[in-house]
């Protein structure tokens, strides 16, 4: 059997409070940037906030783990903006889904195996401020 050359990420978000901006996703490969320096993720990409969930598929990859950092970018700045405390006031979400209380997890707390031709994945997002 020939060995898949490379593949596919699906990345499912779920769980956007309201369908203004963009979502933001941004794919790292290692801990090295993550998870907001973009400049740093292999892959990076802002798709309409359309509806509920959005799909964005992260292709051509080598097989390896991976972390997806994705944040609602509400109104489209590119930035996920945070308050004077630093607290995010945009939804965000990680793969693997974990807690996020007071600091953002560390790569391995969002690392995915990706492996064959695709790997699905769901995100949901969370919000500390309900808006």
């Amino acid at each position: 059997a020939k060995a898949v050359s490379s593949s596919t990420l699906s990345v499912t978000v779920s769980g956007l409070k309201n369908q203004r901006g963009q979502v933001c996703l941004s794919l790292f490969a290692s801990k090295r940037g993550f998870p907001s320096n973009s400049k740093q993720a292999v892959q990076a990409r802002c798709v309409k906030a359309t509806g509920t969930p959005v799909a964005v598929q992260f292709s051509n990859l080598k097989t390896g783990n991976y972390a997806v950092a994705v944040f609602h970018d509400a109104n489209n700045d590119g930035n996920l903006n945070r308050n004077f405390l630093g607290i995010p006031t945009e939804g965000f979400g990680f793969s693997q889904n974990p807690r996020v209380l007071t600091s953002a997890p560390q790569f391995e707390d969002a690392a995915v195996l990706v492996a064959g031709s695709e790997t699905n994945i769901d995100i949901k997002l969370q919000y500390f401020f309900g808006r």
